[in-house]
């Protein structure tokens, strides 16, 4: 099975933001979505503009990362935040993509050595065999105790000799980390440039006891179904998953297939940035600082200058700001702010 040649089309419309289409295959046991981040990706790298950007290949990992989280966030329709992070032991020391529920977004990286313009996953992540990718749900409504569910998977694999081999892409990873963790075959294409941060999943849904099974026939009549799309899905390459508006996209790659698509989310319903940070958040986690400590700041500086690594907003403190609020024994936590 093949399809005809995608060439990119320069006429779409940017949709302010991004837009996150679904869709399923007609009688088969096979979903999709495809994520396009516009405005909203955009924005994130411009909040870093006041502290220096990222080097390419971390802005392309990062565009691949946000895609990536929105697509997983929509798919499991998850009531809580869904945090994508990469550790690594390279010049990249940390990588994190957040999707709240209503697909609010926003990422940010921790560069600790030189990245040359050619690097690769490995070579940010996994220079020495450490680097891991950890997905964490983080629940809205989460008792009290209650932790958050995390899953962990290495960015390496064993071959037959139980060597570990480096995997090279983030969607590999990612692919592995469902099949492992939800039992679910996924083909994932993720691609990220400065303007454009884009993905599209296609899942295997299981069918045991179900309506389409019967359909179907059996089980390995549907498995070369999921593989025949897969295989088209795996050779949409970067420019044209960037490059072309997803009517187009969708028609030319599975264009003999019977679609069934939902209404698309955009605007205030799609993917958009957003940060959770506030001066109450970062005053709460002052506080748990401690008094001497953040007091000793002030006696130095003359203030506390506390930054947010999501957005780029600044917020300080004065020596009557402190007191206040350690006066008022205020609980306040952000989730990235950075001393000055």
């Amino acid at each position: 099975m093949t399809r005809p040649p995608l060439s990119p089309d320069h006429d779409a419309t940017t949709i302010d933001g991004g837009e996150l289409h679904k869709f399923i295959f007609q009688g088969l046991p096979v979903r999709g979505m495809l994520v396009r981040l516009t405005g909203a990706w955009q924005q994130m790298l411009a909040a870093r503009e006041g502290s220096g950007a990222f080097p390419q290949p971390v802005r392309q990992l990062l565009g691949q990362m946000s895609a990536a989280a929105t697509l997983m966030q929509a798919n499991i329709k998850f009531n809580g935040a869904l945090i994508l992070q990469m550790h690594g032991d390279g010049p990249l020391e940390l990588a994190v993509a957040e999707v709240q529920p209503d697909l609010a977004l926003r990422s940010t990286a921790k560069v600790v050595g030189k990245v040359a313009p050619d690097a690769q996953l490995h070579d940010l992540l996994n220079v020495h065999g450490k680097g891991r990718c950890a997905i964490t749900l983080d629940p809205l409504d989460r008792k009290p105790g209650q932790q958050p569910y995390q899953g962990v998977v290495p960015l390496s694999l064993q071959d037959e000799h139980g060597r570990n081999q480096p995997m090279h892409q983030l969607s590999e990873v990612l692919e592995h980390y469902m099949l492992q963790s939800e039992q679910l075959e996924t083909c994932l294409v993720l691609a990220a440039d400065d303007q454009v941060a884009a993905g599209l999943l296609i899942q295997r849904l299981p069918t045991e006891g179900g309506v389409q099974a019967s359909r179907k026939g059996d089980t390995d009549d549907l498995d070369e179904h999921y593989r025949r799309i897969a295989m088209l899905a795996a050779t949409l390459k970067p420019e044209e998953l960037l490059g072309l508006d997803t009517e187009t996209l969708l028609r030319r790659l599975f264009w003999e297939e019977d679609l069934r698509r939902f209404e698309p989310l955009t605007g205030e319903l799609g993917p958009r940035f957003a940060c959770t940070c506030s001066r109450a958040r970062v005053g709460r986690m002052l506080v748990g600082l401690g008094r001497d400590e953040v007091d000793s700041v002030v006696a130095e500086r003359g203030s506390v200058e506390v930054g947010c690594e999501f957005c780029g907003t600044r917020y300080e403190f004065d020596a009557i700001d402190v007191t206040e609020l350690f006066l008022a024994g205020s609980g306040l936590s952000g989730a990235s702010p950075t001393m000055q």
